[in-house]
C-alpha cells in the first residue's frame, strides 16, 4: 500500500518551498521541482495543476511556519529587549539547513510588483506580522521596557524592515560580522 496522496502533498509542497527559497520563483524550473520533491512531471501537473499553484501552497506553508515562529516567541515570558534580539538573530545566524535569504522577501521584490493576487497574499502576511510585532513592543512599553515616547507602531516597521534588509543582505553575501552589525545597531532602538 503507497503512501496517502496528503502525505506526498505535503512532503512535496515543504521540498518545493526550499526550492523556491533557494532560487526564487522563476529559476526554479519544473526540473528543479521534480528533483527536490522526488515527483515525475506528471504528477507535480497532476497534484498541483501549474507550477504557481505549487508555488502559492509553498510560500503560504512558508508564512504559516514563520508566523508561528514568531507567535511563540513574541507570546512568551521573556524580555522585550530579548524577543527582539531573537527575530534580529533570525536573520543575522540562520538555521544553517535553510537556504539563505527569505521566501516572503525574495517574493515581494521577484513577483509582488506584477502579481496582484502574490501581492495581497505577502500584503496580509507582513500586515499581520507587523502587527504581531507591534503588540508586543507595546506590552514591552506598558512593563517599561520601551521608552514612553517611542512609537511602538513605527518600531514595528523599523523591526520588520530591518530583518527584510538583514534578508537580501545575507543571500547577496554579506557574512555574519557585518549582520551582526547592524542587529546590534537596530537593538540599541529599544
Amino acid at each position: 500500500m503507497g503512501r496517502p496522496r496528503k502525505f506526498e502533498e505535503e512532503r512535496a509542497v515543504e521540498a518545493a518551498m526550499r526550492a523556491f527559497w533557494r532560487a526564487g520563483y522563476e529559476a526554479t524550473s519544473t526540473e528543479d521541482l521534480c528533483t527536490a520533491t522526488g515527483l515525475g512531471r506528471s504528477s507535480i501537473y497532476n497534484t498541483f495543476a501549474s507550477k504557481r499553484e505549487l508555488f502559492v501552497k509553498a510560500l503560504l506553508r512558508y508564512m504559516e511556519q514563520r508566523e508561528a515562529a514568531l507567535a511563540e516567541l513574541l507570546d512568551g515570558d521573556l524580555p522585550l529587549q530579548e524577543k527582539m534580539r531573537t527575530v534580529l538573530w533570525w536573520a543575522v545566524d540562520p538555521d544553517p539547513g535553510e537556504p539563505p535569504g527569505c521566501l516572503v522577501v525574495r517574493s515581494m521584490t521577484e513577483l509582488a510588483p506584477h502579481d496582484p493576487e502574490i501581492a495581497g497574499l505577502l500584503r496580509r502576511d507582513n500586515d499581520r506580522r507587523r502587527e504581531m510585532l507591534r503588540a508586543a513592543i507595546e506590552a514591552g512599553r506598558a512593563r517599561g521596557e520601551v521608552d514612553p515616547g517611542k512609537d511602538p507602531v513605527a518600531l514595528a516597521h523599523f523591526v520588520f524592515a530591518t530583518v527584510a534588509g538583514l534578508r537580501v543582505s545575507e543571500q547577496g553575501g554579506t557574512d555574519r560580522s557585518g549582520l551582526e552589525l547592524v542587529a546590534r545597531i537596530a537593538l540599541d532602538a529599544f
